[in-house]
């Protein structure tokens, strides 16, 4: 069996075909990328030498609209992640009917190890490789695992140079200034959070009784976490990558967001005074918090964190996917199998990307909402999206991820067969 992250990714889709009527056309389609892109980036750093980094931009699909993805910096990007990532997001645009296909992009690199003006230049020589590829109408950035609405204006800026003319629309998850919406920072934790209070009441699940870990403490998982605490949930425990903290009785986590952004770290947590609660807690690993015996399991990281090797490990009776892909195909089985529910990252996190959708209509209307207006269009879409997997999961008997990719699939065979198939051409008129 391939180790490729995209061949793990491509069996979901096998098993969703066997319950969708779409053409051979359009199932052979979405087996390929429709293009991708690997280019060098050479960049003068502050001592005056120079590096050279790989980045990627893989376009999946884009039969129904332009693509949509973020970028990602990180170390371990490579062409295999990317299109992966690629395909994730072409079913989750058309999970939640967005006008979009999938794309996604990447740099290989630490980015901690650079200066702000280096990643500056870093982002911009990145747009000046694929601004050929890119534009509001072909493709559209977003941020991505540590990317953030700084480097998604400099991206836009450096768009608008080359094109000379402004082009909001290119980026999403652009400064405010700059065009971006209200509620995007916070999108993809919000939508999470209206999901998940969709499903867990078909449970006769209340939030003073349910138990939560969240592994994946950046933006995303942190704010996850605080909007689950402040719901009255009991968030027993929160990791890192470089670990986390576990409390039977309940962590303060707004108190942990605090520390956190300030000193880019989880020790020491709680503070002193007033402004907290000091309750007792234990440090735990990353595997441990994936292992421990609670109601909700939330993997916010990075992919395959919970493998075929400790699959069997995982105690918690629903798991929720804020990551992409964090646990695998092989995985899934053995989740199936002890009776745990698991809800899809392509239907969890997908509260980004409609959210950048509504920040392209603005770009595009130049008419712009409030914060309320953004976030109860969001609940909207993810509570209705929800209940449309739900119901497909109920009627055919399959998982919800099955159920996800069902209905995506769906969607996408439309489109696809509007275009024209081999029955089509064949049909005698």
């Amino acid at each position: 069996m391939s180790n490729s992250l995209f061949a793990d990714a491509s069996r979901r889709l096998e098993k969703a075909l066997k319950y969708v009527s779409i053409s051979e056309d359009a199932s052979l389609r979405l087996k390929y990328p429709k293009a991708s892109i690997r280019v060098s980036i050479p960049v003068r750093m502050d001592d005056g030498s120079l590096r050279v980094f790989q980045g990627y931009r893989v376009r999946y699909d884009d039969t129904r609209g332009p693509g949509k993805g973020g970028v990602r910096f990180h170390p371990n990007v490579s062409i295999d992640e990317v299109q992966s990532l690629a395909f994730w997001m072409t079913f989750k645009c058309a999970l939640l009917n967005l006008p979009f296909g999938g794309a996604k992009g990447g740099i290989t690199l630490n980015p901690k190890e650079l200066s702000k003006s280096e990643l500056e230049r870093l982002s911009r020589g990145y747009i000046d490789a694929i601004a050929d590829f890119i534009g509001p109408d072909i493709d559209i950035l977003a941020p991505d695992v540590y990317t953030n609405a700084m480097i998604m204006g400099w991206m836009m800026d450096q768009y608008s140079i080359i094109k000379r003319r402004i082009s909001p629309g290119v980026v999403t998850g652009k400064p405010l200034t700059m065009g971006g919406s209200q509620g995007r920072d916070s999108a993809t934790a919000m939508g999470a959070f209206y999901a998940i209070n969709t499903i867990l009441p078909k449970f006769d699940r209340i939030p003073e009784k349910t138990t939560i870990a969240v592994q994946g403490f950046g933006n995303v998982g942190s704010i996850l976490a605080e909007l689950l605490s402040k719901a009255g949930y009991k968030v027993v425990a929160v990791s890192d990558s470089q670990g986390g903290i576990y409390a039977e009785v309940g962590l303060d986590i707004p108190s942990i967001r605090q520390y956190k952004n300030k000193q880019n770290g989880m020790k020491a947590i709680y503070c002193k005074g007033s402004v907290c609660n000091i309750v007792e807690h234990k440090v735990i690993s990353n595997a441990d918090l994936l292992a421990l015996d609670v109601d909700v399991l939330i993997p916010a990281a990075l992919e395959n964190q919970i493998t075929a090797d400790n699959a069997h490990d995982v105690k918690a009776n629903f798991i929720f996917e804020l990551a992409n892909g964090p646990i695998t195909s092989d995985a899934d089985a053995i989740l199936e199998s002890k009776g745990i529910y698991v809800f899809p990252d392509i239907l969890l996190n997908a509260g980004g990307v409609t959210v950048s959708y509504f920040e392209w209509v603005q770009n595009r209307s130049g008419l712009y909402w409030t914060l309320n207006e953004v976030n109860q269009k969001l609940k909207e879409k993810m509570v209705e999206e929800t209940q449309n997997t739900w119901a497909i999961s109920q009627d055919l008997s399959v998982s919800m991820r099955t159920a996800a990719y069902i209905h995506a699939l769906n969607r996408l065979g439309e489109a696809m067969d509007a275009k024209g198939t081999r029955d089509y051409y064949l049909k005698k008129v």
